[in-house]
This record gives C-alpha cells, sequence and structure tokens, in this order.
C-alpha cells in the first residue's frame, strides 16, 4: 500500500537532492574558479543533470536497481519497463516512479562532484562523454552492489546514503582524472584565488540544506529513522565547520570563508554513510574527525602530491566518504548510541566489511575510470590548448561570460 507521509516526505527529499546540484553544487564550484570560468562550471553541472536524467530512464536505473547478477542488474527495467503509476517499490510504501527520481537525483550529482577535479581547463565534450560513460561503468554497479542487492550488500555492508556508492567513487575517479588531465597553467605556485567565495558560501549553504534530503530522506519513509539521520547530518557539518575554522585560525591567523563552508561539506560527506546508523554523539566525533582528516588531506594532494584535484574533489569527498564508512562500523554499534549492528556480528566483524567496501569501490572506480578516461582521450580529447586556458572556458568554449566588464 501506498503511504501518503512516506510518499510526500521522499518527493520533497526528492527536490532537495536536484536543489544540491541544481544550483547548490554549481554555485559552489562557479564562486571557487576564475571569473572567466564561472560559467563553464554551470554548463558542466546543468549539462551532466540533463544527460544523466535521460540515461538513467533509458538504462542506468536497470543496471542499478533491477535484478541481475552480484555485481550489475539486468535491463528489465529499460525505460521504466512494467513499472505503473500504482507499483510500489518493494520493501516501502512509496511508488516505484518516485523512488526512481530519488534514485536519479543521485546519479546527478555523483558525477557532478567530479567537475571540481578538471575546472578551468578540460574540454566540454570530454565532460560529457566522460559522465555518461561512467555513470554506466562505475556508479550503477557500486550502486547495485550496495543498494540493488549485489555482493556488498549480502555481505552486510553499511552505507547508507552514499559515502562508498557516492563519494568514495566520485573522489576516487576525480584524483585520477586530475592525474591524467594535468594540473591548470601555474599549479601548484600561481594559481588565482576563488573569485567569489560569497557565491560558494551560498552554494555551500544550498548543499546543507539539500543534503537532509540527501540523508534523511534515504530512509524512505517519514518516521524516526529519518528525523535521527537529519540530526546526526546537521550536527556533524556544523562540527565539521567549526574544525576547520580552527585550524585556520591557528595556522594563518584569519579564519576564512571558503574555509569554513569546505568544513561544512567535509563533515556532510563523511557522515553521509552512517547518518542513518549513529546518535548525535557519533555524529559530533564523526564531524571532528572529517574537519581533521580532510583538511590534511587537502594538503596532502595539492601540496605534498602536487596533483591538483582543482577544487578537492578527493580530499574531501573521497577521504571524508571513506572515513565515514569505517567510522560507522563502530559508532552504529549501541554503546556508543548508535541503532546497533546486525544480530551476531562485533564491530571488529562489521570494520572488516566496511574495508571490503572501500577497498573494493576505490579498486573499480579507479580501474573502470582509467579506462574510459583513455578512450575519451582516443575520442575528443581531454584538455584544451593554452590560449583556451588562458582566455577562460566562458568564451572560448561556450561564447559568453559571466560578467560584462
Amino acid at each position: 500500500m501506498i503511504d501518503g507521509a512516506d510518499t510526500a516526505w521522499i518527493l520533497t527529499s526528492t527536490v532537495l537532492v536536484l536543489f544540491m546540484t541544481l544550483p547548490g553544487l554549481a554555485l559552489f564550484y562557479g564562486g571557487l574558479v576564475r571569473a572567466e570560468n564561472v560559467l563553464s562550471v554551470l554548463m558542466h553541472c546543468f549539462a551532466i543533470a540533463c544527460l544523466v536524467s535521460v540515461l538513467w530512464l533509458l538504462v542506468g536505473y536497470s543496471l542499478a536497481f533491477s535484478e541481475g547478477t552480484p555485481w550489475v542488474g539486468g535491463i528489465d527495467k529499460f525505460l521504466l519497463a512494467g513499472v505503473e503509476r500504482s507499483t510500489v517499490y518493494p520493501d516501502t510504501k512509496i511508488p516505484e516512479t518516485v523512488f526512481f527520481m530519488f534514485q536519479m537525483t543521485f546519479a546527478i550529482i555523483t558525477p557532478a562532484l567530479i567537475v571540481g577535479a578538471f575546472v578551468e581547463r578540460i574540454k566540454f565534450g570530454a565532460v560529457l562523454l566522460f559522465s555518461g560513460l561512467w555513470l554506466l561503468i562505475v556508479y550503477a554497479p557500486i550502486a547495485h552492489w550496495i543498494w540493488g542487492g549485489g555482493w556488498l550488500a549480502s555481505m552486510g555492508v553499511m552505507d547508507f546514503a552514499g559515502g562508498l556508492v557516492v563519494h568514495v567513487t566520485a573522489g576516487t575517479s576525480a584524483l585520477l582524472l586530475a592525474v591524467m588531465l594535468g594540473g591548470r597553467i601555474g599549479f601548484p605556485s600561481d594559481v588565482r584565488p576563488p573569485h567569489a567565495p560569497w557565491m560558494t558560501m551560498a552554494g555551500a549553504s544550498m548543499l546543507w540544506v539539500g543534503w537532509f534530503g540527501f540523508n534523511a530522506g534515504s530512509a524512505l519513509a517519514s518516521d524516526g529513522n529519518a528525523g535521527m539521520a537529519m540530526t546526526v547530518t546537521h550536527i556533524s557539518a556544523a562540527t565539521a565547520s567549526l574544525v576547520w575554522v580552527v585550524i585556520e585560525w591557528a595556522k594563518f591567523g584569519k579564519p576564512s570563508l571558503v574555509g569554513m563552508v569546505t568544513g561544512t561539506i567535509a563533515g556532510l560527506a563523511t557522515i553521509t554513510p552512517a547518518s542513518g546508523y549513529v546518535g548525535p554523539g557519533g555524529a559530533l566525533i564523526i564531524g571532528l574527525a572529517g574537519g581533521i582528516i580532510c583538511y590534511i588531506c587537502v594538503g596532502l594532494v595539492k601540496r605534498g602530491l602536487k596533483i591538483d584535484d582543482s577544487l578537492d574533489v578527493f580530499a574531501v569527498h573521497g577521504v571524508g566518504g571513506a572515513t565515514g564508512i569505517f567510522l560507522t562500523a563502530i559508532f552504529a554499534d549501541s554503546a556508543f548510541g548508535g541503532a546497533g549492528l546486525a544480530e551476531g556480528t562485533s564491530i571488529g566483524g562489521q570494520l572488516g566489511v566496511q574495508l571490503t567496501g572501500i577497498g573494493a569501490t576505490f579498486a573499480w572506480s579507479l580501474i573502470a575510470s582509467f579506462v574510459i578516461i583513455k578512450f575519451v582521450q582516443m575520442t575528443v580529447g581531454l584538455k584544451v590548448d593554452e590560449n583556451a586556458e588562458v582566455q577562460g572556458l566562458d568564451i572560448t568554449s561556450h561564447g559568453e561570460s559571466g560578467y560584462n566588464y
């Protein structure tokens, strides 16, 4: 039976998650680039949303959520075949059309997160080709492994709202793409600062609000689990934001707005896999850990490894998601105020399962993304020429400008 309250909440959550990409993520990333590239970032996010929507309807949803092998679903739900207005998604009280749309918004934001790794220097055709192939070859199979009844689900992996499915996949692929694409002109010693920190803050605020749909909506019901998921999401985000501010203030003498909102996203990414399982105390510690660990990794990637992951996708999302997956095994235990582990499962046993999930997700994202990137290089090419990079992608790729000087 379809429940009106559950359906209304997931409809609302679907809107909130789409709001995270359009316009939240677009503005968050757009403020962090040079003024000459702001429209290109908005274009990337918007175009990915449109492309993924069509591919999700054609075959993406079926590969992720229809019956198949332990590795990938079948094509039974091509174009939503067999899904009627009254069809209820199994083990829920919501229409499958609503579940389809809710999961579509996750599929949209995940490749859009990767945009942060290649801003200011990539061909638009490469963005489209890479994102479409990545959705079908990386995202859909891993979503099936964990949420579609695949092999990691059978092992008992705990990923409530996408620490593995969204953040580790996007972060891993973003890091590899940044390496294979190469850095921006002047990286790492001479890269221009964000042109509009206010825009980044506005985008981060939209992401924070939208994340309630992301995490609390993953309960797939209007119930106590959704309420707790919303609570712990907010606590982790606030904690990580303060952590980032304190570190910057102590290190540089001045806390930055960009730093604070980057901490917010780190806290949100880290709590995502744990949000349906932990209590407020666990959320506080997860936010603390996410803020510290992600801050350290930002410096490690850019200054230590000298990889131009321009907007810190791997350090914030990849590392944050993996940290959250690991800590879920600990703070989900009822002894720490969590919802409890599966009967007969110890913290140590669950840690083993969680680490298996991290390793498998990292490995497949890396291997499959390498093949996709090489294919894109051989067909449409990856990087714009030096002249286009200097002028900015707004004019050279799209014939428009974000500002009239």
